[in-house]
């Protein structure tokens, strides 16, 4: 088995990284909370931007077509708001 490995500090391969961009995490960020890839020494961080390029999040096509990105999440941080307008 060939594994190429994305970050050496934690062994995290690229197969791990598209894993977790194909079950929502669209940012080096959200990939660092889902394997810790990118939280040490922060060499592998733009190899990690560059397999989630630009159509890996798929809120971003969202935002392409003018939606908003963050539907619904408004209403469940400020229950209520809605009603007082």
């Amino acid at each position: 088995m060939n594994r190429v490995y994305v970050c050496n500090c934690f062994g995290v391969t690229e197969a791990q990284v598209k894993k977790h961009a194909a079950d929502g995490a669209c940012t080096p960020r959200q990939i660092a909370s889902a394997c810790k890839a990118g939280t040490d020494c922060g060499s592998c961080v733009r190899r990690i931007q560059a397999l989630l390029g630009r159509g890996a999040c798929p809120r971003r096509d969202l935002v392409d077509q003018g939606e908003p990105a963050l539907t619904g999440l408004e209403a469940s941080l400020a229950p209520g708001l809605d009603e007082a307008a």
